[in-house]
């Protein structure tokens, strides 16, 4: 099939928009190329790399004229790894292209452009933020290599300092290279399907200053593990808890379903706003403590709770908002289809003392609809979905039983607008739309939207 533009050319093209993965976008007589590390407002040539149907993708062979927001990436290998899409724009102009796509989301998707939406919420310091590190370890050319994944490829970029993970995780990582395979721990072979060691992971707790790491092997048996405990708390003295994960599938799950003790308890505990959270290796936390403080407190803000009321929190993980909104709400009643997070909902409850909040197992769309057959009535309704957004048959039940509030939690733009158009044709009103920066330097973002039933 011939196209009006053909790989190999070179074109003149003025970037216009940013694409959810942080490419540029420019346009050749209506057509659209993706380009990489491109801002809009800048003037590049671009060389056509791949050309489909309804566009292609091109990179940049020369910059005409570069935008005041561009900036020097601080990470040495930001053009290979795909972790970060943003660095080369400045932190405030990242934030002003978040909110840009919310505001862009809002108006073409949900047709509501009368929404306001603030500005966003972002950090004071936007480095050394994530609390926990995934870090897969691979055989590449007979090499071991250690690193994060090369965009849209399992391709691992050996990696020494990642700019957005904690110190202590950097400091770990290199420590352990040149331990673990002289204790012959050999390297993943993903291809093959042989090898030991897939990932380590690192989490830390802001608040305690407690550290597990956890070492995912293909198989259960692990030679030398008093020396692998040992190296590891040479490197970290004040480490607290070390496991290993035992993922024996073929799989690009990271995580398998058993959980071994090397060292100390299984768990570690974090604090957020004076709730503490015991968080095991397979506990959903968000990576970003400080903002997660924002978001929730956020969210406790637009629930409105005076004290009286009876709340649900949707898709409630491992009780994080449920137990934000339990210290004003009356009852708050939780409810998540991952059976361990509902096991660690409850050990959190109990944890910090709460006794009025009930958590159940389930899908969401199922278990509310349920609870409002048997006659439960509710006041406030929160809803943190993945990022497919929350099931028809939720949406269904919130409009026909239309709780007075809704806080809807939300990590994808698109959906979100697309659930609040539904629930504005069925009689809510989007009263406003707040964005959260978690993850600086990359294109994603939260955001907390107000909801009122009625006009």
């Amino acid at each position: 099939m011939a196209f009006a533009v053909n790989r190999n050319e070179k074109h003149i093209v003025t970037i216009t928009d940013l694409t959810s993965a942080g490419q540029g976008v420019g346009k050749i007589d209506h057509y659209p190329l993706f380009i990489p590390n491109t801002i809009p407002g800048e003037i590049v040539e671009v060389r056509v790399t791949k050309t489909l149907k309804r566009y292609g993708f091109g990179e940049v062979t020369e910059w005409i004229e570069q935008s005041p927001d561009r900036v020097v990436p601080s990470c040495a290998v930001y053009d290979e790894c795909g972790g970060c899409q943003l660095q080369h724009l400045s932190y405030e102009a990242q934030l002003q292209q978040k909110w840009q796509t919310v505001r862009d989301a809002m108006d073409r998707i949900g047709h509501l452009k009368d929404v306001p939406v603030h500005p966003v919420k972002g950090m004071e310091t936007p480095w050394r933020y994530r609390n926990k590190s995934q870090v897969p370890i691979g055989l590449q050319q007979g090499k071991a290599v250690w690193g994060f994944y090369r965009s849209r490829t399992h391709d691992i970029v050996d990696t020494e300092q990642c700019l957005i993970q904690s110190e202590e995780a950097d400091q770990l990582l290199n420590g352990l290279r040149r331990h673990l395979f002289a204790l012959g721990l050999t390297p993943y072979d993903e291809e093959r399907h042989k090898g030991m060691l897939r990932h380590v992971i690192v989490r830390t707790a802001e608040a305690t200053g407690e550290t597990m790491v956890v070492f995912v092997t293909r198989q259960k048996q692990l030679k030398h593990r008093e020396e692998i405990v040992k190296a590891v708390r040479k490197i970290l003295p004040n480490v607290t808890s070390i496991v290993q994960n035992v993922n024996s599938e073929k799989t690009n799950t990271i995580l398998g379903h058993t959980t071994y003790p090397m060292y100390g308890p299984t768990t570690i505990v974090d604090e957020i706003n004076g709730i503490r959270f015991e968080i095991s290796a397979q506990s959903f936390f968000q990576v970003n403590s400080k903002q997660t403080d924002v978001l929730y407190r956020q969210t406790l803000e637009y629930a409105e709770l005076t004290g009286t009321e009876r709340v649900v929190d949707a898709y409630c993980g491992i009780g994080t908002i449920s137990l934000f909104l339990a210290k004003d709400a009356a009852h708050v009643h939780g409810v998540e289809i991952v059976e361990q997070a509902i096991e660690d909902a409850k050990r959190n409850a109990a944890l910090n003392g709460f006794d009025n909040v009930t958590f159940e197992v389930g899908a969401s769309e199922d278990v509310v609809t349920r609870w409002y057959e048997e006659g439960q009535s509710f006041d406030v309704l929160v809803v943190d979905p993945p990022r497919k957004g929350c099931d028809e048959t939720l949406i269904d039940t919130i409009l026909e039983r239309h709780p007075r509030r809704v806080v809807y939690v939300s990590c994808n733009p698109a959906t979100l607008a697309r659930d609040l158009k539904m629930l504005s044709d069925g009689g809510y009103t989007v009263e406003e739309v707040q964005p959260v920066d978690m993850f600086g330097h990359s294109t994603h973002i939260e955001n907390v939207a107000k909801l009122t039933w009625g006009r």
